[in-house]
């Protein structure tokens, strides 16, 4: 009976030093620390470098997409061609034509992975185009966050986890202005 009590007693302490202890000491490492936020969204549309290699990502990629779909056609052709003879077709030109079809619709399945797979042309020209920017950025960023002090920069806008922050932390237009670019 006697451990039991000692034990109550115990998770009884517990129970007030545990909160006592986080209401004190958690709030000086909270405050201790410096950060900050950006909108990379709002920064990266303030840079016409940027804007400029999108819309050249989007002409490109208008482009190669049509003559994707240009191959598509040429096999729906075949398809519905193939439909329309199918009954006057020995079983060699059967076998032909479906061949035929199959064919145009690998390359462009195959054209489509070149252009638009995940080390496709595309993201190579992205990467090409967009890091040099990005880098640039982060930088800026990095070169500001040194400067005051930050711990911690967060991107309010691809960060979902973010339901507030004050503009006081804010620093998207001082970063435009550290690149350059007037807002």
């Amino acid at each position: 009976m006697k451990k039991l009590n000692f034990r109550n007693k115990v998770k009884g302490m517990v129970k007030w030093i545990l909160p006592f202890f986080l209401l004190t000491f958690l709030p000086l490492s909270i405050s201790a620390q410096k950060y900050a936020v950006v909108d990379m969204e709002y920064i990266l549309k303030n840079i016409p470098a940027y804007e400029r290699a999108n819309e050249q990502l989007n002409q490109v990629s208008k482009q190669w997409q049509g003559e994707v779909d240009a191959l598509n056609a040429e096999a729906q052709t075949l398809y519905k061609n193939y439909q329309n003879e199918v009954v006057f077709l020995s079983k060699e030109q059967k076998k032909a034509k479906q061949d035929a079809i199959v064919e145009k619709e690998k390359q462009a399945a195959e054209l489509k992975k070149h252009y638009f797979g995940p080390e496709g042309e595309l993201f190579k020209k992205r990467t090409a185009l967009m890091s040099p920017i990005q880098e640039e950025v982060y930088n800026a960023v990095k070169d500001i966050a040194e400067l005051r002090g930050y711990q911690l920069v967060l991107d309010r806008a691809s960060d979902t986890g973010i339901i507030f922050s004050s503009p006081k932390v804010d620093i998207s237009s001082e970063v435009l202005r550290k690149l350059g670019y007037a807002n």
